[in-house]
């Protein structure tokens, strides 16, 4: 087991990285709580839930399940309204605990309710899927979708704990695994020269399975967004920097329905166009462009953007988070392993950017993308 911590003071908070991680050692004594609110989804309760409530009962809790339908396109007011219902439903207090069993979805969601039940509630995180274990379980964002944008509603809640369980990846869907590998991708084209060739290096390997090689590349991945949060919880500076390749991906989620592509997916497509658009600058060469191709078709991740009209995706884009002062915010490279937060994209040259992307071939080393 390795252990790393978010510092925020006085409400610093542990992340575990492991297999076979135990409850009562690694999750149990950050429940300060009597009441547990368990919330997971149809995919992942099945799998693990009954061992979860098991082992926080045996601790003396009392312990009620929320059980949410699986997917993206469930990442809404409605189905966050389910979770409302159970935890009145059960009659929990101000000192209850609302604990993430599943991905990225059932985190922002269950994070989200955490927020807002009884104006603030405790929250912990188990995270099931490589890409929660990288990225959304660590940071405190939750939200929830709505069809004009992406997360655009929501709260900043930090967990109590962060339980990153390894061997949870063993049925883990082969396509959500390389939807992770994007995150972890993105952490070291934004900052990590030596990581991402270390990636390079692995890639196969990882995409494998090899259990020692993920636990490294999580740990990594982690320890990058546990230093970005803690310097800057609320995404005023250098937070922003996460979000490479999100807000054409975002875009691309908008607009073929969420849940069409996977998260990762969408943000693997991006990053080949925030690549693109910073070759157009001039910042980096043709040469790393396709550095940062190949690394994300390797990864089993599409490096070509769908076919979106040009004036619609400019205009999802302008719905993003990051806009700011009416003027568009991206995250772009100023060369592979150095991010930058740029305003200074022409919509000239993201229009170029959005074509090209779409035109590209649609191989790169033999991948089908």
């Amino acid at each position: 087991m390795q252990t790393l911590h978010v510092e925020l003071g006085e409400r610093r908070y542990p992340i575990f990285i492991g297999s076979y991680l135990p409850v009562e050692e690694c999750l149990t004594p950050y429940i300060k709580g009597r009441q547990v609110m368990i919330v997971s989804n149809t995919t992942v309760a099945p799998l693990y839930m009954a061992a979860y409530q098991q082992a926080l009962e045996q601790a003396g809790k009392q312990v009620a399940t929320c059980i949410l339908p699986d997917g993206e396109a469930f990442k809404n007011i409605e189905t966050l309204n389910l979770i409302f219902d159970a935890l009145l439903a059960v009659r929990f207090n101000r000192d209850c605990t609302v604990l993430a069993l599943g991905g990225g979805v059932i985190g922002d969601m269950a994070g989200f309710a955490a927020a807002s039940f009884q104006r603030g509630v405790d929250f912990v995180q188990v995270p099931t899927t490589l890409l929660s274990q990288v990225d959304s379980s660590v940071g405190g964002k939750t939200g929830i979708n709505h069809p004009l944008g992406k997360n655009m509603i929501g709260a900043f809640k930090q967990p109590s704990v962060v339980m990153a369980d390894m061997s949870q990846l063993d049925t883990l869907a082969d396509r959500e695994l390389s939807a992770g590998l994007a995150e972890i991708i993105k952490y070291a084209l934004l900052g990590d020269q030596d990581f991402l060739v270390w990636l390079e290096a692995h890639m196969e390997q990882l995409v494998a399975r090899n259990a020692d090689l993920l636990a490294e590349a999580v740990y990594r991945s982690c320890t990058h967004k546990a230093r970005i949060v803690a310097a800057d919880e609320h995404e005023h500076g250098e937070r922003a920097l996460l979000n490479l390749g999100h807000t054409f991906g975002h875009a691309i989620e908008s607009y073929l329905g969420y849940g069409e592509w996977l998260h990762g997916e969408a943000v693997a497509a991006g990053m080949v166009m925030a690549a693109d658009l910073s070759c157009r600058l001039g910042w980096i060469s043709m040469a790393d462009v396709n550095r940062v191709r190949q690394i994300i078709a390797r990864a089993h991740l599409p490096v070509v953007c769908p076919e979106i009209p040009v004036e619609q995706f400019m205009s999802l884009m302008a719905q993003d988070k990051k806009v700011l002062a009416g003027q568009l915010r991206l995250i772009l490279l100023k060369q592979v392993g150095q991010a930058v937060i740029s305003r200074d994209a022409s919509p000239e040259l993201i229009c170029e950017t959005i074509v090209a992307c779409q035109q590209v071939i649609s191989r790169v080393e033999g991948h089908m993308v």
